[in-house]
């Protein structure tokens, strides 16, 4: 059994030619999320993925063996819900308050411009039907967000981490500001 333990978000930094030779995975979610599991690679070879805890794997990261090889990994299609908003009265609004009250409930959610993905849960379901959404049972490859502290990878491969980005305030008026304590303003 080969040993997996190092991961390439998104294989960058990697030539293209290198991951066009590399082995495949094909991975659900459910595996994907963890950070310990055994899988059989394109080249029949028996792996076993140890990644620090808490640590996802997503499609398009590239998993390191400890022989140097590389293995692609590619997010399965997956039994998921497709939710966009009524084509006939609804507004993209409508996919933002189901994913506020899907975020609620603290489900695993994927985010799109022009729709949202769930696993299949028939009380979200008709709940979400009944916010006038267009629910359709598919099966496609499922990408829910990482969390806000959490890194996650965007569609188009950018890594975002839980750092904070320090925004100065150019409009004092002439008034001083001190933050801290006290300045009625969250930062």
């Amino acid at each position: 059994m080969l040993s997996l333990q190092k991961l390439i978000p998104q294989g960058k930094g990697l030539a293209r030619v290198l991951l066009q030779r590399a082995a495949t995975i094909e991975l659900d979610w459910d595996v994907r999320q963890k950070s310990r599991f055994a899988a059989t690679d394109s080249q029949g070879r028996s792996l076993a993925v140890f990644l620090p805890r808490g640590q996802a794997v997503r499609g398009g990261d590239v998993l390191i063996a400890e022989d140097g090889s590389m293995v692609r990994v590619i997010a399965a299609p997956q039994k998921v819900l497709h939710i966009t908003a009524c084509a006939t009265h609804g507004t993209p609004f409508d996919l933002m308050r189901a994913a506020y009250h899907l975020g609620n409930r603290h489900v695993p959610i994927e985010l799109q411009p022009d729709h949202l993905k769930i696993e299949p849960d028939h009380v979200l379901a008709d709940m979400l039907r009944s916010m006038h959404l267009t629910v359709v049972a598919s099966e496609l490859p499922f990408e829910p967000e990482g969390g806000a502290y959490g890194g996650h990878v965007t569609n188009d491969g950018h890594s975002h981490h839980g750092h904070g980005h320090a925004h100065g305030h150019d409009h004092d008026h002439g008034h001083s500001h001190v933050h801290g304590p006290g300045c009625n303003h969250a930062h």
